[in-house]
């Protein structure tokens, strides 16, 4: 899942993601022995050893038990190095001492990049991992592929959809919008109905941001090797801009912070009446916000253009294995059984949403009654998000940077005069002035 960022990246993580460690191999066999075959890590995994894994997915502790079922001379050490940027941190710490360092480490997609143009995790091109494309679904599948590497497999996915308060909606008779135009007339119609209450909250989330210019067709980074292109001027940018910035003039957005105290009271009590927001969410409803339990449903994502099915994704992970790992068969092994093997239904029996497509696309998962949503199929139209995520997207190679000043540009539009374009344009030149820095060539 996604949460917000705001800790800006340490000096130690600067300092190891400069561009001194950057050069990369074409070569799937850059490995010091070579290819490492299926049968290779098959007796990695008969013979034992101890692996470390750091990872705060909660339905990974589960995976391990199983992994240690099967393989019971495996010895998998788990660690909570913290979420996010604060495992990330830690990691390029261990990394620059030299100790410390994990055979698998869980990496968002928007942060995977920054660590494979820093050679900080491995090509798992050796291991076989190329041939893995047609396990995973199309949008985590690209995030874990960069600069002709693949750097991680997919551990989850989080293809977009809209939920929304069924009570509400019917009591002031609002239609699921179908489009973005429809969604703005909802929240305007909502708003004028009940002064207390909002169609949505957003108090500048980058996460969020990015992923509806990715549904809108934008693509604001475009990557190839150290030469980076940093454009908001592009017409799915622009569009999701503009009809954003009509929201937050009209105050027809809720001034509410996501994962906060006030943002699931107000899901609960119906004054956030829908979230856009990826496919991971439903746990997170029936723990947060328990007392809307049935009131709640799933559509698609409102579309920019009428008829359309476009998605994006919002959040997802991978387990990608440190460069400096000590043991990469065993690790191979342990991932792959996590994320394509045995693990993705121990996970899937936790509340995990999959990124393979055989769990998308089985009978059983895709009739699963959510009582949260009254008894609605709900995975029915999360997969059928998963296999419309619009194609082509990319994150730059320091997203972990740029997303930790989204508040301070972009943010400025929700508290300010400032329009959201120019907060869009004044993000543009931080990321720029960062990147250049780091040595980057920005275009």
């Amino acid at each position: 899942m996604r949460r917000t960022l705001t800790k800006i990246v340490t000096a130690a993580t600067v300092a190891a993601l400069a561009l001194t460690g950057c050069a990369s191999s074409d070569d799937p066999a850059d490995t010091p022995n070579g290819p490492v075959s299926a049968a290779d890590i098959q007796a990695a995994l008969d013979a034992g050893g101890e692996i470390a894994v750091w990872a705060w997915e909660p339905t990974i502790t589960e995976v391990v038990a199983g992994f240690q079922r099967k393989y019971p001379k495996v010895k998998v050490k788990l660690v909570n190095a913290g979420s996010g940027n604060d495992q990330y941190t830690a990691l390029q710490n261990a990394i620059a001492a030299g100790s410390g360092v994990p055979d698998v480490a869980q990496v968002e997609y928007y942060a995977l990049p920054q660590f494979a143009l820093a050679k900080s995790v491995t090509d798992l091109r050796a291991y076989g991992a190329g041939g893995l494309g047609g396990t995973f679904t199309p949008g985590p599948w690209a995030s874990v592929n960069t600069g002709g590497g693949v750097y991680g497999l997919p551990m989850d996915s989080g293809p977009m959809a809209l939920f929304y308060n069924k009570e509400v909606f019917d009591k002031h008779d609002i239609e699921v919008p179908a489009t973005w135009a429809d969604f703005v007339a909802a929240a305007r119609k909502l708003r004028q109905a009940d002064p207390k209450a909002y169609l949505i909250n957003d108090a500048g989330d980058a996460g969020f941001a990015t992923s509806m210019i990715w549904q809108a067709g934008g693509r604001p980074f475009q990557v190839d090797g150290t030469s980076v292109k940093v454009d908001f001027t592009d017409a799915g940018t622009t569009q999701f801009a503009n009809l954003w910035q009509q929201l937050i003039t009209e105050k027809l957005v809720a001034p509410v912070a996501p994962w906060s105290d006030e943002w699931f009271q107000g899901l609960s009590n119906g004054t956030i009446a829908s979230l856009v927001i990826g496919a991971w969410m439903p746990a997170n409803l029936t723990s947060g916000a328990s007392a809307a339990a049935g009131k709640w449903r799933v559509a698609p994502l409102p579309q920019w253009q009428a008829g359309g099915t476009a998605s994006a994704e919002n959040g997802g992970s991978s387990l990608a294995i440190p460069e400096k790992a000590d043991n990469k068969a065993l690790a191979y092994g342990f991932i792959n059984y996590a994320n394509a093997g045995d693990g993705v239904a121990i996970r899937l029996k936790g509340g995990a949403f999959p990124a393979t497509t055989a769990e998308l696309n089985s009978p059983e998962f895709l009739a699963t009654e959510f009582s949260y949503f009254g008894g609605q199929k709900a995975n029915e139209v999360f997969a059928e998000s998963a296999k419309n995520v619009v194609s082509g997207w990319s994150y730059l190679p320091f997203q972990v940077y740029a997303n930790s000043v989204f508040n301070d540009t972009v943010g400025q539009a929700y508290v300010s005069s400032t329009s959201l374009q120019d907060g869009l344009n004044a993000w543009r030149e931080a990321a720029a002035k960062y990147g250049t820095e780091q040595g980057f060539t920005l275009r």
